[in-house]
């Protein structure tokens, strides 16, 4: 077969190899939070790997709230104001983890996942996650289950697909969303970024939505970095056959493209400049309070959530 999958099952908890064993490209998937901690392209016998990743599991459970690298975001996406919201006539305070004053990046990050199911064949390999949130978080008391598909396919396509259930009996709110960070080999300086949007979330100082938009097509045809810092959400047009993101260097092109599910698009870009995080997003941050994108769902009711990454060598 053209593709693989292998377990390591030598860990703390199992990390998974996706394996195009023709073009030598490969995903490195962790148990722990269902993430992504590697992309693996290859490039004049040489391997590239376009995530910002942990050393090692370890290193992940140990410092995964140090900069959330490739965190789930569930059941809500960055930033909650003060961790507070209200909800079918009661008032809830999450507690999980805060930055300042505000929750920030949901409460499933850090759980460990069920291997459901590999499968590889000529054309793709796949492995399944599973996690049942049980409701024991105070501020977030709906259980509901989360089913995470990383798919591997020939032209380095990579996708991933996050089916959310409601395992109650009554209708929750819900967001999500996901947190890689992407390096192309050189600084963020040196990267041009293109995305199909011509409207920012607005934020206020302490960088929650003041639940207005405003005009900002700075890179709807695409502009270099050099000196560009981000921390913004922005919306993206509902256009048919544009490329939703494009990153790029000299060497490299990334094709991020979200299903409709996935609405908006953060980017984050630390002080090191040595990586971006593209965000995929079901809603705006602090969506509970400002309703802007917020999903609910019905007892039982199941909502799916895709978005592809492509790694074009040129």
């Amino acid at each position: 077969m053209s593709f693989e999958v292998f377990i390591d099952h030598s860990k703390s908890t199992p990390v998974i190899f996706l394996k195009d064993l023709q073009n030598q490209t490969s995903a490195e998937i962790y148990a722990f939070g269902g993430i992504l901690n590697a992309f693996l392209i290859s490039k004049d016998g040489k391997n590239t790997n376009l995530i910002a990743g942990f050393d090692s599991i370890d290193e992940a459970k140990t410092k995964i709230t140090d900069g959330f690298k490739s965190a789930k975001l569930s059941p809500f996406v960055c930033r909650m104001a003060a961790g507070k919201y209200d909800w079918d006539e009661e008032s809830f305070q999450v507690e999980k983890w805060f930055l300042g004053k505000h929750a920030i990046h949901g409460i499933v990050y850090d759980a460990t996942f069920q291997i459901q199911s590999t499968r590889a064949d000529g054309n793709s390999a796949c492995v399944e996650l599973f996690y049942a949130y049980p409701g024991n978080e105070k501020g977030y008391p709906f259980p509901y289950l989360i089913q995470i598909l990383w798919k591997l396919e020939k032209g380095n396509k990579l996708t991933v697909t996050t089916t959310l259930t409601n395992a109650g009996t009554i209708a929750i709110p819900i967001s999500d969303g996901w947190h890689p960070y992407f390096t192309l080999g050189d600084t963020v300086d040196e990267y041009n970024l293109q995305f199909d949007s011509t409207q920012q979330v607005a934020f206020d100082t302490e960088l929650i939505p003041t639940g207005q938009l405003m005009e900002d097509d700075r890179f709807a045809n695409g502009s270099l970095m050099k000196g560009i810092f981000l921390d913004n959400c922005f919306l993206l047009n509902n256009s048919i056959g544009n490329p939703k993101c494009i990153l790029s260097n000299k060497n490299l092109q990334l094709i991020i493209e979200p299903t409709l599910n996935y609405p908006y698009i953060q980017f984050y870009t630390p002080d090191d400049r040595k990586k971006i995080a593209i965000e995929n997003l079901s809603s705006a941050p602090d969506a509970f309070n400002n309703k802007m994108g917020l999903q609910i769902l019905e007892p039982q009711e199941t909502i799916n959530f895709s978005t592809s990454y492509t790694a074009v060598v040129g």
